[in-house]
């Protein structure tokens, strides 16, 4: 191995492992003495539920894991939100599990805990997959209540889609484990099944304070809501249970015995390994995001058997498409291509633009994959489409558009993996999150932006510089070079993989070498549902 290949794989592997301390930390939810008070009382934690109800917690997705980082920090923070979700086997039945964490301010809803909660939704509804609730919640954050409570995307959202998941045959369970309490008792009221926790779940519209406040009336928690008035009297609740155990053990019974669905066919054969190692992936990879290299050795390490076909080998250089499997799936790979290459007409091409003839080759190989019924996986490391003079004259907007088009009508799963740049346009073209990817993850090494960082900072310097001069100040050299750095700094801090996933622009940070776990689980979750038929609508030719 050579120095470039040794420098990238320990660059990688210290990207890595700073997510995984980050992880480490976010796990803990609101630390060691809120976890302790829980145990006292005969509760497990939000992930202690998740785990016991997972056949393999190891073979599971954790969804979010990094929403509300760095966020509401003048709240004390929102680890995780303040809600764990995950995509694992219940009972041999792939499941969406929702779990709020009552050591973060007593499971309360932020904004992004709402966001989060739709986002599990959202993937229980595209894969018509069972979702499971573990309720233990204070309801919505009082003093954000403004970013959380009103608009179509926040917390009333969530029953709207409650009904409709019911309707569609989408089979809902909630256990009630711990506080469930205002508007957000009709979540678990609203799903096919109900449990309650004795002693520790209660359920009601207003507690006991509010209840005195509004009409004068004493009563206690217990007698309000507790598990004996909400499946004894009231009726509300399907099933009392004495524990947190014995409710999940319920839960497992329940998943069981759900009946099997339709599928959407997509074809699997025996799963294999890469030949060549995975492991390389980290070496090949550039540490230095500018420099170019070969796409197809990294698509190589991440389908079975390293065997691909590529579709249009020697036309539209700049994106790479192919067929091949992940863990035995078909897949449909459109990946750009870094290396430097030259068009038909012998024209040098940049590795990681969009030109014409790749937009053109891509938006047809996606159709292709409709027709034939196989996912597709997009591979993002793109600074978006060529321009200038020649581009525009030869119809890049056109060529872009179609491929946009195709994209944003497949109706076969996508799933993005962001392993370097996606700028632009490009991240659109290459399934961002605005196209609905299955699922959207990103590498350590992501960075996800309007543009690159240096254009950006001198855009925006130019901007700056412009705007002082018009107030009379006089800008020095060093002045603007202050500037300068200061607009860098903040719009790198911006365009990391940390921002992205603390807003929920992408699943997940992943391991480069959990990406065909992630692919594999996903194209498993997206063939519980059939597909619709394809039509790519009007576009220029």
């Amino acid at each position: 191995m050579d120095l470039e290949y040794n420098q990238n794989e320990d660059a990688h592997k210290l990207k890595i492992r700073a997510v995984e301390r980050k992880l480490e930390e976010i796990h803990q939810g609101g630390g060691t003495k809120k976890i302790e008070k829980l145990h006292a009382r005969g509760k497990m934690t939000a992930r202690e539920r998740i785990d016991f109800l997972l056949d393999s917690p190891d073979s599971a997705l954790e969804i979010g894991a990094f929403a509300g980082y760095e966020m509401y920090e003048e709240y004390g923070g929102a680890p995780a939100g303040g809600v764990v979700v995950v995509l694992g086997h219940v009972s041999n039945r792939l499941c969406v599990i929702v779990a709020n964490d009552a050591t973060v301010k007593a499971g309360a809803w932020f904004p992004i805990t709402g966001k989060k909660n739709l986002r599990a939704q959202e993937i229980a509804m595209e894969n018509h997959l069972p979702i499971i609730y573990l309720v233990d919640s204070a309801g919505v954050f009082l003093p954000m209540q403004d970013e959380i409570f009103p608009d179509k995307d926040h917390f009333g959202r969530i029953f709207r889609n409650n009904a409709n998941m019911s309707a569609q045959g989408i089979v809902q369970i909630a256990a009630i484990m711990g506080s469930c309490v205002a508007g957000g008792a009709y979540l678990p009221i609203m799903s096919d099944e109900s449990l309650i926790v004795d002693n520790t779940g209660s359920i009601f519209l207003a507690g006991p304070y509010l209840v005195k406040a509004a009409i004068g009336e004493e009563v206690d928690k217990e007698t309000l809501g507790g598990a004996a008035t909400q499946t004894e009297i009231s009726g509300i609740v399907d099933h009392r249970m004495p524990d947190d155990q014995s409710c999940l053990e319920r839960i497992k019974q329940l998943v069981s015995q759900i009946g099997n669905m339709l599928t959407a066919g997509f074809d699997r054969n025996e799963p294999a390994e890469p030949t060549l190692k995975a492991s390389e992936i980290l070496g090949i990879f550039p540490e230095n995001r500018a420099k170019p290299y070969d796409t197809l050795e990294i698509i190589k390490r991440l389908v079975d058997e390293s065997i691909l076909t590529q579709y249009k080998e020697n036309y539209g250089k700049t994106i790479v498409c192919a067929y091949a499997r992940i863990d035995g799936w078909s897949v449909g790979i459109v990946a750009n291509n870094r290396e430097v290459t030259r068009s038909a007409k012998g024209e040098m091409q940049f590795g990681g633009v969009i030109y014409s003839d790749s937009a053109d080759k891509a938006a047809r190989f996606i159709m292709v994959c409709n027709q034939k019924k196989i996912p597709l996986v997009f591979l993002h490391d793109v600074t978006g489409f060529m321009v200038g003079k020649r581009s525009e004259q030869g119809g890049i907007i056109k060529d872009g558009a179609k491929m946009v088009n195709a994209v944003a009508n497949s109706t076969v799963p996508k799933f993005s993996i962001v392993m370097g740049n996606s700028y632009g346009a490009g991240n659109y073209a290459m399934c961002g999150k605005a196209y609905d990817p299955r699922l959207i993850v990103a590498w350590p090494s992501a960075k996800i932006a309007v543009m690159g960082g240096e254009q950006a900072a001198k855009v925006l310097l130019q901007i700056q510089v412009s705007a002082l001069k018009n107030k009379g100040e006089e800008i020095s050299p060093e002045k603007e070079k202050e500037l300068l750095n200061k607009i860098q700094s903040k719009y790198a801090e911006h365009t990391t993989a940390f921002y992205a996933a603390a807003r929920l622009w992408v699943d997940a940070i992943i391991d480069p070498l959990t990406t065909r776990k992630w692919i594999s689980i996903g194209i498993e979750a997206a063939n519980q549902k059939p597909i619709e038929p394809f039509n790519v609508g009007v576009f220029q030719v």
